[in-house]
């Protein structure tokens, strides 16, 4: 596969590289200059870990929910009531 560095500086990375790798816009890549040549590596996201998880668990009730039975009614409820 081949591609041309433009007036910038900037390369155009193939479909087929970008679909095996996972490369998105914005995505971080790392260049490892070797021996012949240069390796390009998928780099960080650059998300936070929990934005890359946000949205994946599916719970059965709402957080509040959950967390009152694990706690029980906050304190500025009556107990038994709701």
């Amino acid at each position: 596969m081949k591609s041309k560095i433009s007036s910038k500086g900037q390369i155009t990375v193939p479909a087929e590289v970008r679909y095996e790798l996972g490369l998105r816009p914005g995505m971080a890549v790392e260049f490892e200059l070797r021996e012949g040549g240069v390796f390009l590596r998928k780099g960080g996201s650059g998300l936070h870990p929990v934005d890359r998880v946000y949205g994946l668990i599916q719970l059965e009730k709402p957080v509040d929910e959950l967390l009152e039975e694990m706690r029980g009614p906050r304190p500025d409820e009556p107990m038994g009531e709701e």
